[in-house]
């Protein structure tokens, strides 16, 4: 994905809330197949991690090698990524 795909995408997500929260149980079998499902639906996801810095990029890794998704921003807390859904795209990402 090149930039100007990024760009636009972390554009896109600004009003975007956030669909799922990583909180005290940390990032179970439940929360990746949660975000599993947003991304098929949403393909841009905006993720919640209420953990310290090293636990957030800790998880920010897990989660972007379990899914195959791509880190499209991170600032705090919030954490954004994006899967292109090979059947069904919601965006054309052609620039």
């Amino acid at each position: 994905m090149n930039k100007h795909a990024i760009k636009f995408l972390r554009g896109l997500s600004h009003d975007l809330r956030p669909v799922v929260m990583v909180a005290d149980k940390g990032l179970t079998e439940n929360v990746m197949h949660e975000i599993d499902i947003a991304l098929e639906l949403h393909e841009l996801v905006k993720i919640k991690i209420r953990m310290d810095k090293e636990t957030r990029t800790q998880f920010t890794q897990e989660i972007l090698e379990k899914t195959g998704a791509q880190k499209i921003h991170s600032i705090g807390q919030t954490l954004t990524i994006f899967l292109e859904n090979p059947k069904e795209s919601q965006f054309d990402l052609r620039h």
